[in-house]
């Protein structure tokens, strides 16, 4: 209780002070109205005489202890806040792509040895598709088969052609085959 008294005396006597060397001025930085005095005394009605602070001239110097009411640290007369942590939204999961079609345009010949399909893409963002064609004879016996990945814009068309070389004798071929499902994927 004396050490109190005493404490006090002093805050008072230095308040004093720093009023008569400032000449009573009312400029900014001095007689401000912060959570924290900075010109020290009892000013503030909201000051806790009770914590661990200890006062002096440059007003109250705690431990970097938290306030009991908020997140904000004392240290040096100045008052800091934490910031709160920035808690990460979860991410949309992308939506799985629909599968496009393909669509035969041009089988291979000896005019043209390139077999010309059509990918369509049904979705809103760019993808790649999986476009798959057979060769045939006259008989249907398969002279070849080719399995090629096609890139296609969102809600777009993408023109592929497959040289038809690879099947030898090129005159041979009767029809070529499309799958109609072209396979997607990112």
């Amino acid at each position: 209780m004396y050490t109190r008294g005493r404490r006090l005396r002093f805050m008072v006597v230095s308040g004093m002070v720093v009023l008569a060397l400032t000449g009573f001025s009312s400029s900014r930085g001095h007689g401000s109205r912060s959570h924290h005095s900075s010109g020290g005394g009892c000013s503030n009605s909201s000051q806790d005489h009770d914590s661990s602070s200890h006062s002096g001239s440059g007003g109250s110097y705690g431990s970097s202890t938290p306030d009991r009411d908020s997140d904000s640290y004392n240290s040096g007369g100045s008052t800091y806040r934490s910031r709160p942590t920035s808690r990460s939204s979860p991410t949309a999961t992308a939506r799985p792509l629909k599968d496009g079609t393909a669509v035969l345009k041009h089988c291979a010949d000896t005019d043209d040895p390139y077999t010309t399909v059509e990918v369509r893409n049904p979705n809103t963002r760019d993808a790649y598709f999986t476009v798959k064609v057979s060769f045939k004879d006259a008989s249907g016996f398969t002279m070849a088969s080719t399995s090629d990945q096609v890139s296609v814009p969102a809600k777009g068309t993408a023109t592929h052609r497959v040289f038809a070389a690879r099947v030898g004798d090129v005159s041979r071929i009767e029809h070529c085959d499309v799958q109609r499902r072209a396979d997607a994927y990112e």
